[in-house]
C-alpha cells in the first residue's frame, strides 16, 4: 500500500490531529478526524440512505473545513496516480 501524507490540521495541538492520507494505489483517500458526538451521530443515521445505520465497519469522523485544501489535495494524489 502506498499511502502518502498530505496534511495535518494546521491549528492542531499534536496531541488530536486531524489528518489526511492518499493511497494511489488502492486510490483512496483516508482521514483521521474526531469522533461524532452520539448525537450528531444519531442526525448523520437519520439522512443516511443505508438503512438508517452506520455499518460497524465503517465510521463517520468529523475533519475541520480548514483542511478542505488538504482533502483537495489528497484527491489530485489519487486521480494522478489513476493516470500512471
Amino acid at each position: 500500500m502506498a499511502v502518502e501524507f498530505v496534511g495535518i490540521d494546521p491549528d492542531t495541538d499534536r496531541d488530536h490531529c486531524p489528518t489526511v492520507w492518499a493511497d494511489g494505489e488502492a486510490q483512496e483517500v483516508l482521514f483521521q478526524g474526531w469522533k461524532p458526538t452520539p448525537a450528531t451521530q444519531a442526525q448523520c443515521e437519520q439522512t443516511s440512505p443505508a438503512n438508517g445505520r452506520v455499518p460497524d465497519s465503517e465510521a463517520i469522523v468529523r475533519i475541520p473545513a480548514r483542511m478542505i485544501p488538504m482533502i483537495r489535495e489528497a484527491c489530485d494524489a489519487v486521480e494522478r496516480a489513476q493516470l500512471r
